[in-house]
């Protein structure tokens, strides 16, 4: 009898047992779910139709995504968006990580220490240059940072129409920029007309090569996406114990300075006086000079 009831009590705590490690494992697949599920939503947030290509189509988009939202750490954030960047071959065109700070209090705690408090805010504005066809990629990637998103604007720009207006006109300029160059080898006579046919070229071909510069910068925008992100956190405080700064007071010499100062002040002040009036020795020496005859002859 005693056996049995140590199986079955053996056979309970087993039971048990297990029971707790599969509720265990729930809960935490229950948590992975719900993260992996946050994970998506906010990768279906910033990313967009408008950032998919279709494949074999004859449209050219120029893509491009403004993004702006917060992060808890906008430095390890920019770090992991700058590597993601370089990992599906993007670059970075341009970033300016700063701190803002929106109020510092300077509060006195000891005789020689004070406790500063700094409320600052850290942002940066990234501006980043990827393939089109990793653009989407990307824009999920970055996702990951999100902490709260503010706005997001993707857009397709059809440019197709455009591409072949461009590609047109480099045609005409060529046959044009020939014709007028057979015309003043074969016509071209006098001084004037040579000048103003060549004036007429060099117009033409600043026109082909206006017109090749901006088919080959489009095509450099279809190529590689613009995203423009603004990234923020919320205001962080700081606070630092520093060296109480001394009282001008603190610096004045004593009493027996001072006086011995003074005097010496007053000597050079003296000095001052004796030599000003020694440069007036003329007027000195008129004025006694009238003085005499005045004394000698109107008097008498």
């Amino acid at each position: 009898m005693k056996t049995i009831t140590k199986v079955s009590l053996t056979t309970l705590a087993t039971v048990t047992l297990l029971y707790s490690c599969k509720k265990a494992d729930d809960a935490s697949l229950n948590d992975q779910t719900a993260d992996y599920a946050t994970a998506v939503a906010d990768s279906a947030t910033v990313s967009s139709s408008a950032a998919v290509e279709k494949k074999d189509s004859k449209q050219k988009f120029i893509r491009t995504a403004d993004i702006k939202f917060k992060v808890k750490n906008v430095a390890k954030s920019t770090y992991a968006i700058e590597n993601t960047v370089q990992k599906f071959g993007g670059f970075v065109t341009y970033t300016n990580l700063q701190s803002n700070i929106q109020e510092q209090i300077k509060t006195k705690i000891s005789q020689d220490s004070t406790l500063e408090t700094t409320k600052y805010t850290v942002e940066n504005n990234v501006t980043i240059r990827v393939p089109n066809t990793q653009l989407d990629t990307v824009i999920k990637t970055i996702a990951k940072q999100i902490d709260f998103l503010d706005s997001r604007v993707i857009k397709a720009d059809d440019v197709s129409l455009k591409l072949l207006s461009n590609q047109l006109a480099q045609k005409r300029n060529v046959v044009t920029e020939k014709r007028v160059a057979k015309a003043i080898d074969t016509k071209g006579k006098k001084m004037t007309d040579i000048m103003q046919a060549e004036n007429a070229l060099a117009t033409q071909k600043e026109a082909k090569d206006n017109t090749i510069i901006d088919q080959l910068s489009m095509e450099d925008q279809i190529n590689f996406s613009t995203i423009t992100l603004q990234l923020y956190q919320k205001e962080t405080t700081k606070q630092e114990i520093t060296a109480s700064e001394k009282d001008s007071n603190a610096y004045k010499p004593n009493l027996g300075i001072q006086i011995i100062d003074s005097l010496k002040n007053g000597w050079y002040i003296l000095e001052a006086i004796f030599v000003f009036i020694l440069n007036l020795w003329p007027f000195i020496l008129m004025g006694f000079s009238g003085f005499f005859l005045y004394k000698k002859y109107v008097k008498k």
